[in-house]
């Protein structure tokens, strides 16, 4: 496989006129064509349109015009992010014969930029999982071992690009869906600090932790797309007006030096239960920043320890609300034809619509919603929330960045958890922290002998500048 591992690579072998934009293209739908149906990375291939968008930008490199750096980028969509015709299932049957009319603002950026899709990509049914193995189009597997999960949500644009079907891809991540199949299946997975994204034409999972970001081959390749589909959106409240200081500085994230920065390690991170080759190539990480001139700090980040709990009350009571709406009358599946009476719509469209998983985190929302039940346990968990905030407020005051690995294990068998829900659910223990703070935090892929491994970053709010400037420095050393 010949296809370039970094965009800045493909933009200047494009302006040389070494590889033309239709050339890329073929090389990935032939990739798609050999490995995906094995991998099933992919729900839907955009062929026809990819290709036609590829000869426009031959005929404008033929005519000596430069290309911009995001041109002719080919890029994998989740099923979960809306593209203007085409279908958005989310993975699920509830939302099978749904066809989007309007494009995300995150596609809109891109289009503009010249990025070519090549198609969307395979997820756990709306977002709910950690290996893609809760799709009702079947699960995907690694690339790297057909045998074991590329991990999830996200699982299908993680594989996409790690199995060279696409350079980069968008992911969404509410507690480790961006970050967790990154490092399973050793690309690069950013999850940007809450509202600095528009999360327009994301169907939703849980809105307050849910955001949109790429994966890539590199931290830089992250960086310019992250550039690209940041900022304020007028159709999305959450959406961040970002200061000039917060947005993204690219040459400062290439050549800004690492050798006066701090990094916090948090001792309730190095817990006992870690695969020790993750620990073993963790130390090579920190060795290899120590070289750098990084200095690490012990810090403790006490509640944590609750992040897992915390995570699987708030975010099923967001379930809960937000997937209310497909009901058989007003969106998605309908079996009213079936039916005998109003009751009978309901609950045949949402059992035949739902998978297991989407049904129990529905089920668990309710209930912790429920009178009598709300004080006990959704108001806790919000309290408990602000106190992880406020853990890495005090972090972040004393460290300029935290390392911790990404996954507490390597990729593991499809099937080996799919009847154990709470070990499925440790496999975030790491990451969801992230998302219940709002921060950014980075999957970067680290040493290994065997299966991936990945270390995580996370910085203090609309850092992405140090968070991305880590990533990058310390890739080019690797490199080096």
């Amino acid at each position: 496989m010949s296809t370039p591992l970094s965009i800045t690579d493909l933009h200047t072998e494009f302006n040389n006129g070494s590889k033309k934009p239709s050339e890329l293209i073929e090389e990935i739908l032939s990739n798609i064509e050999q490995s995906n149906p094995e991998i099933n990375a992919y729900t839907e291939v955009f062929a026809d349109e990819a290709r036609v968008q590829a000869q426009e930008l031959d005929h404008k490199q033929k005519a000596g015009q430069e290309l911009r750096l995001l041109e002719g980028v080919p890029m994998s969509i989740k099923d979960a992010i809306l593209i203007d015709g085409k279908k958005t299932t989310a993975s699920s049957l509830m939302l099978e014969p749904y066809t989007a009319v309007y494009d995300a603002t995150v596609i809109k950026k891109l289009r503009e930029a010249g990025v070519i899709f090549v198609g969307k990509t395979n997820l756990d049914e709306f977002a709910m999982g950690s290996s893609t193995e809760n799709s009702a189009f079947g699960p995907t597997k690694n690339p790297v071992d057909p045998a074991r999960v590329p991990g999830g949500s996200s699982g299908g644009s993680a594989a996409s690009v790690a199995g060279s079907m696409a350079l980069a891809s968008l992911g969404s991540d509410t507690g480790g869906s961006i970050r967790q199949p990154a490092a399973l299946t050793g690309v690069v997975g950013l999850k940007p600090t809450y509202g600095r994204v528009s999360r327009f034409g994301l169907i939703a999972m849980a809105s307050s932790l849910d955001q949109i970001g790429p994966f890539t081959n590199t931290s830089l390749d992250a960086a310019y797309l992250l550039q690209a589909i940041e900022g304020h959106d007028e159709l999305y409240a959450t959406s961040a007006t970002l200061t000039p200081e917060q947005l993204l500085d690219i040459p400062k994230i290439k050549e800004a030096k690492v050798s006066q920065m701090t990094i916090g390690l948090p001792k309730e991170y190095f817990i006992d239960g870690i695969d020790p080759e993750i620990r073993t190539s963790i130390d090579q990480v920190i060795a290899t920043y120590t070289s750098l001139g990084v200095t690490f700090k012990e810090i403790t980040l006490p509640y944590s320890q609750y992040a897992i709990p915390t995570y699987y009350i708030l975010m099923p009571a967001e379930v809960s609300s937000n997937l209310a709406r497909f009901d058989g009358i007003r969106y998605g599946l309908s079996k009213a034809e079936e039916a005998e009476n109003l009751l009978d719509v309901y609950k045949k469209s949402r059992m035949e619509g739902f998978g297991d998983e989407s049904t129990r985190r529905i089920l668990l929302g309710t209930y912790v919603l429920s009178s009598g039940y709300y004080d006990a346990y959704y108001s806790k968990a919000k309290q408990i929330q602000a106190l992880i905030r406020r853990d890495f407020e005090q972090a972040f005051s004393e460290v300029d960045a935290i390392l911790t690995p990404t996954t507490p294990h390597t990729a593991f068998k499809l099937g080996e958890k799919t009847n154990d829900p709470i070990s499925m659910y440790l496999e975030d223990i790491f990451t969801v922290a992230t998302n219940i703070a709002g921060i950014p935090g980075i999957s970067i892929p680290a040493p290994t002998k065997g299966l991936p491994i990945g270390f995580q970053l996370m910085t203090k709010h609309f850092d992405e500048n140090s968070l991305l400037t880590l990533g990058n420095a310390y890739e080019q050393t690797v490199k080096i």
